[in-house]
């Protein structure tokens, strides 16, 4: 069962992503021109998009993937395009929505299914690959770990996910978003070091048979996040 950390933290990410940032969001997430900071965090996340995109296979025919935390549907598209068929689940109805509405029948090969409701759902059922691009950020490492290692047993191939690495920028960042009013913050992210994150995921008993991989870090203005790939071994 989750903890209770989790479920508040989740309670946290819906309530800010389905009322509080649905226009920031739905703005950030389109060609739509932005503040530079704004730019910065598109920017990087384009980057990390582009990163978890060049880990998976060119050739998806067949393949069942997970798009966890699918938000406006940018990768849940570009994934269904080589042929997958995509579960893209949110938190935010509302940001479900807006992706069910821009991604429409551009889906190639694919399909994509757009639903809201929780990534650990078991009637979801099994995957190819998992893919959570800063859906885990928000919650305590112990937590995201917990969240993996769930994520992974239903995954027969790879877990593709990203956290919020700990460095003097991004504290300092986390320092200064915490000056703004609390009305006006997003759902506090939580940093940390990589080698705790693997020193936690090897030490989870639920993510025996599983190792991290590749990594990778996106640093662009506001944007600082880190790619990892677990793979079976």
């Amino acid at each position: 069962m989750p903890t209770l950390s989790y479920l508040a933290s989740r309670e946290r990410i819906e309530t800010y992503f389905d009322r509080t940032a649905v226009e920031a969001w739905k703005r950030l997430t389109s060609d739509a021109p932005v503040s530079g900071i704004r730019a910065t965090v598109r920017a990087g996340r384009d980057e990390m998009r582009a990163t978890l995109l060049g880990w998976l296979p060119e050739d998806l025919a067949g393949a069942r993937i997970l798009d966890a935390g699918c938000g406006t549907g940018l990768l849940s598209a570009e994934v269904a395009k080589r042929g997958a068929h995509v579960v893209a689940i949110d938190l935010s109805p509302t940001l479900v929505d807006i992706a069910r509405e821009r991604v429409g029948g551009d889906t190639g090969s694919g399909s994509i299914e757009f639903l809201s409701g929780d990534m650990l759902d078991p009637a979801l059922g099994r995957f190819d690959y998992v893919v959570a691009m800063d859906s885990v950020i928000h919650y305590r490492p112990e937590d995201a770990v917990a969240t993996l290692s769930r994520l992974a047993r239903r995954t027969e191939r790879g877990v593709l996910f990203t956290f919020a690495p700990r460095t003097p920028a991004l504290t300092m960042m986390w320092a200064a978003g915490r000056m703004f009013p609390r009305g006006d913050r997003a759902p506090s992210i939580e940093p940390v070091a990589p080698a705790m994150l693997e020193r936690l995921l090897a030490a989870e008993p639920r993510l025996e048979g599983w190792r991290p991989n590749r990594t990778r870090r996106t640093s662009r203005g506001f944007y600082i996040s880190q790619a990892m790939e677990l793979q079976r071994t």
